[in-house]
């Protein structure tokens, strides 16, 4: 398996599957991008290994398990494995931050549940930051290293735009995750606005959303809009030639954020998303500033 090649692979599968990555990391220069798809692809086998219902969970943890062996031994024959390492040793990535990915990745696989309910559940917002930062902060400091970047305060600024993504993330996806058997948002936030894990499991079955629920949504939506202040800040500290790939996943999940407040916080009558074209107009500029931010550099 050459480097060419497997860049190939991996490319394939951000290209199938990546959906709002994709559209940032056509604007990067092909080093770059090549690396995004390498980490991307690394991302999506361990959530693929996580989530595949098809499996129980005792055998998803042996999977991932034997998945997690094979790449700390160095699998060559592994497409994702030989891109990664290539990137990792381009970029200076290290097996740490990766080892905190998969942690965050095997997290979901853990029989953390909240009384007799079966979910999967966080007490508060320090807990539910701390799966954020595995599965998501960590993906942004992955990221600034092959963006580039030259003042530390950049990985703070990263850290909570990682946040910020993934809480639009969880409150996108709260139906489907709760008929998965997990519940991200926080259960001192729901107590707040009195709203119990039976009340979300029967809004996962067709009831109607009331205003507890949308005041509960509103409130987390409240917490991602102040994480995403951190993106702005973050931008003038990437290398130039990256600023473009960073503001278009930016602004792509900030937009799913807005969309989920301009429903006045109903993510469940139907999911929310930001329309292809949408997408693609947002893509567009982001290939103009790419080429104005190389004019300058």
């Amino acid at each position: 398996m050459t480097i060419p090649e497997a860049y190939r692979v991996c490319r394939e599968v951000a290209r199938k599957e990546a959906k709002n990555f994709y559209y940032a990391f056509r604007v990067l220069p092909r080093h770059k991008s090549d690396a995004m798809c390498a980490v991307y692809a690394f991302m999506r086998k361990a959530d693929d290994l996580s989530d595949d219902e098809s499996v129980s969970i005792p055998d998803r943890r042996l999977r991932m398990a034997a998945w997690i062996h094979s790449w700390r031994l160095g699998d060559n024959d592994d497409a994702v494995f030989v891109a990664l390492k290539h990137t990792q040793e381009r970029f200076g990535i290290s097996n740490d931050l990766l080892e905190q990915l998969v942690q965050g990745t095997v997290m979901d696989l853990e029989p953390v549940v909240s009384g007799e309910s079966g979910l999967q559940t966080y007490s508060n917002f320090d807990e539910l930051y701390g799966y954020c930062y595995l599965v998501a902060s960590v993906v942004g400091l992955v990221c600034i290293r092959i963006f580039g970047y030259s003042d530390v305060r950049a990985e703070k600024l990263a850290e909570e735009t990682g946040v910020a993504f993934q809480l639009t993330n969880i409150l996108r996806d709260i139906k489907e995750d709760a008929a998965r058997g997990r519940v991200y948002l926080p259960l001192d936030a729901l107590a707040e606005h009195d709203v119990t894990l039976q009340r979300l499991e029967k809004l996962t079955a067709g009831a109607t959303v009331s205003s507890r629920e949308r005041a509960l949504i509103l409130s987390m939506a409240k917490k991602a809009e102040e994480y995403y202040g951190s993106a702005s800040k973050l931008l003038p500290f990437i290398e130039p030639d990256s600023r473009a790939a960073l503001w278009v996943l930016v602004t792509i999940y900030h937009e799913l954020l807005r969309r989920i407040l301009d429903r006045n916080g109903d993510v469940f009558s139907e999911r929310v998303a930001v329309p292809t074209g949408k997408k693609i107009w947002i893509l567009t500029r982001g290939g103009l500033k790419a080429l104005a931010n190389r004019t300058v550099s």
